[in-house]
């Protein structure tokens, strides 16, 4: 038996065994009751009656234990120029300060605070100090348009707000307090107070009474203490985008999250704590949560938290410029950014510019990347580059190559077998295992392992929150996780997610629903109509295409419609939604029962072979949507022209 079969098989059979163990590398107050919870099957809690501290065991217990002078966070920005170094006892000390702000506002355990800011040092700082001091942050990416910030602070009911003046997208800067300020205008919960860090690119004007200056707040603070709290307690909520178009507030608690992913550092990613570890993320998304903030610290790694691009800040040697300056041994990015990467530099001309003979492993993971790309990494790089797939919910991976375990043969298109702690199925619809190599729902029976997520949000009523739990992930098959992906399993037990199975779909690692999308372009007035399908595009993955019926008797320029509703989801939903390109048609294909075929339309963009369905209501109109889609330039190239 390998390495890796032992220690999966042992996983699944003795799972309170092995995470107990495992649970002994984290600094708890108190000693849980019970490492697994089973009494409200099928909503499973880990170390239940433990109480720890996750700032704690991030920062301080690496102070006390002999890490206090090495890098804890290397700030790296292209877009100002700037690289800053926190060693742990100088995060530490920043932390317990900004901790100490939160506290003059009332914040204290159990409170939430909303943290809609860019790549700063400051924004790690907000996520521990609410750590610290066992408050719940819920960080919002900096890139939503108000009215999504606005649903995000009606369900989180934040105490305070901390924000930015601006962000800095390449050479754009972007003022992010008059998008806070309308978001709190239209929102129905109004926060006591917000807490603005200024920035040099744009300073932004302050209200008195209502908003503090990070950096004034700051001097007036005394320092404060961790807080102990319940493992089960909440840490942080992440929204994830649903078929309805409302965010579910994915919920991590504390004990489970701190031991799964302080495990994960070494056995998945193959580091030792000292080294540097760089997510190439943002930490608005579940990546930047997980592997910028509190993985690579819970393990005692550097982490690299970057404000820039892979291209363009200032050419496509960038990431090579960071791995070299900060010896990087294992990086973690999305395969779009490889896309872009390999699309500015197709020979890998810059990489050899910088020494990389430190650099170990690449990870991608977000999207399914393509073997082509997996290949063009590996070839220039001449490291393993591993193929990894998790979601929000999980909060880390689903199916790795466990490299600190034993190193797995690579197979391009696979996200390799499952880690220890899933045992993942592919499933028919009617919930049984289909052969090897057969498509099914992919699956993972319960209990999940710790560190995904107990529950939803729900501020008035948790149990609310566990009932949509139940709801929209637990029901479909009684004793199973439904993960929304679709996907098989070989003969070797290597898995391959090949497509959603609802109408989110995934630009670059970014997952968005259409459903909100064609809510925005259903408002339009000039529009009877719509349906939103994302299709395949070279360098994000997926990017959404819009399809317009318009009103009888309308009379406007279709492409001045078509301006239209990009501008209304750009400021509805926001630029993440990378919605660019809709086309005017005179009816929508559909079923006899009135099912607009979303999927029909996505394979006829992408130039896949399809069959026409037995339940159309008049085949004539496939016929029509090619040529309009043609018009457009779709089906495209692999390259992504026209």
């Amino acid at each position: 038996m390998s390495a890796y079969d032992d220690v999966y098989r042992r996983s699944l059979a003795e799972p309170e065994e092995f995470w107990a163990e495992v649970a002994e590398n984290v600094h708890w107050t108190t000693r849980w009751d019970r490492v697994l919870d089973d009494r409200r099957a099928p909503v499973y809690r880990w170390f239940s009656g433990g109480e720890l501290n996750t700032c704690y065991n991030a920062l301080d217990r690496h102070v006390e234990g002999g890490r206090a002078e090495q890098p804890a966070l290397i700030y790296d920005s292209p877009v100002t120029g700037n690289v800053r170094s926190f060693t742990f006892r100088e995060l530490r000390d920043e932390v317990a300060l900004f901790a100490g702000v939160l506290a003059g506002q009332g914040v204290g355990r159990g409170d939430r605070v909303v943290i809609y800011m860019p790549m700063v040092p400051e924004a790690v700082v907000a996520m521990l100090a609410c750590a610290r001091l066992g408050a719940v942050h819920s960080v919002v990416f900096g890139g939503f348009a108000p009215a999504e910030l606005a649903v995000r602070i009606n369900d989180a009911r934040p105490r305070v707000v901390v924000s930015a003046s601006c962000g800095i997208e390449g050479q754009r800067v972007i003022p992010y307090k008059p998008l806070l300020d309308k978001a709190i205008e239209i929102a129905t919960h109004k926060p006591d107070a917000s807490i603005v860090l200024q920035r040099e690119a744009a300073r932004a004007e302050l209200t008195p009474g209502f908003d503090l200056d990070w950096h004034e707040a700051a001097a007036a603070a005394k320092p404060r203490d961790c807080v102990p709290v319940a493992a089960t307690d909440p840490l942080y909520i992440l929204y994830t985008s649903g078929t309805t178009g409302v965010p579910k507030g994915v919920v991590r608690d504390n004990g489970g999250h701190a031991v799964a992913l302080y495990w994960t550092m070494r056995n998945i990613y193959g580091v030792e704590p000292g080294e540097a570890f760089w997510a190439a993320s943002d930490v608005g998304w579940v990546v930047g949560h997980s592997y910028i903030v509190y993985g690579p610290l819970l393990h005692g790694n550097t982490t690299i938290l970057y404000e820039g691009k892979p291209v363009g800040t200032p050419d496509a040697g960038a990431f090579w410029r960071v791995i070299a300056e900060h010896d990087v041994k294992v990086l973690f990015t999305a395969p779009t950014a490889f896309r872009v990467i390999k699309k500015e530099d197709p020979e890998g001309r810059l990489m050899s510019v910088h020494d990389l003979s430190g650099f170990r492993y690449l990870f991608l993971a977000g999207e399914r990347c393509d073997p082509d790309t997996l290949g063009w990494a590996e070839s220039r790089l001449g490291v393993p580059v591993i193929d990894h797939w998790w979601q929000t919910e999980t909060g880390w991976s689903i199916c790795a190559n466990c490299l600190g375990i034993e190193q797995l043969p690579v197979k391009p298109g696979s996200a390799a077998r499952p880690a220890p702690g899933w045992d993942v199925r592919a499933l028919d619809s009617g919930g049984r295992d289909v052969e090897p190599g057969e498509t099914g729902s992919l699956a993972v029976r319960l209990p999940l392992p710790p560190g995904t997520f107990p529950t939803l949000w729900n501020a008035e009523d948790k149990a609310a929150g566990d009932d949509q739990l139940v709801d929209s992930y637990l029901s479909d098959v009684p004793g199973h996780y439904t993960t929304g992906d679709a996907g098989y399993v070989d003969s070797g037990g290597y898995v391959f997610v090949m497509a959603r199975t609802d109408d989110i779909i995934n630009v670059a690692g970014h997952r968005l629903s259409t459903g909100a999308m064609e809510e925005v372009l259903a408002a339009h007035p000039d529009v009877a109509e719509c349906a939103v399908t994302g299709v395949a595009d070279a360098i994000k993955g997926q990017i959404p295409l819009g399809v317009l019926v318009l009103k009888d008797g309308a009379e406007r320029d279709p492409d001045d419609v078509v301006a239209e509703v990009v501008r209304d989801v750009r400021a509805k939903i926001g630029p993440v939604a990378a919605f660019k390109t809709a086309v005017v048609v005179d009816r929508l294909p559909k079923t006899r029962s009135g099912k607009i075929l979303r999927g029909t339309m996505q394979k006829i963009a992408d130039g896949t072979d399809y069959k026409t369905p037995a339940t159309i209501d008049d085949p004539r109109i496939l016929t029509e949507i090619t040529g309009a889609l043609a018009g457009i330039g779709y089906p495209r190239s692999p390259s992504g022209d026209s």
